[in-house]
């Protein structure tokens, strides 16, 4: 695989990534997710949204290959689908508690 292969893929990788945490209910899936497998159900309750909602927010995450799913009779369990990315997201939340934990917090966020 040549330099810029690689440079492609790790930047379609990075941007699928950035996209499913610029949303808030698709970052508390991930951070769910990163403790144990959960159902739709459990995490649309524990993040008071929808169940349509969750199955979107799902779709997008397996869409972006970062999350996938076991049937579980006739229910499916979602879990990371890959071990590193709960080592990857622990990393990020030091980084992003570390740099500015107020960042973008309110109406005088200018990052927008």
């Amino acid at each position: 695989m040549s330099t810029a292969t690689a440079t492609l893929s790790h930047t379609a990788a990075l941007a699928r990534l950035g996209h499913a945490l610029a949303d808030p209910t698709r970052s508390g899936i991930l951070l769910a997710l990163r403790r144990a497998p959960a159902y739709p159900s459990d995490l649309a309750d524990s993040l008071g949204v929808s169940r349509q909602v969750m199955s979107n927010q799902l779709a997008c995450l397996r869409g972006c290959g970062l999350v996938e799913s076991t049937p579980d009779g006739r229910r499916a369990r979602y879990r990371l689908a890959d071990a590193h990315l709960t080592s990857a997201l622990d990393e990020l939340l030091r980084v992003v508690l570390h740099v500015e934990p107020d960042c973008c917090a309110g109406d005088g966020c200018t990052c927008a």
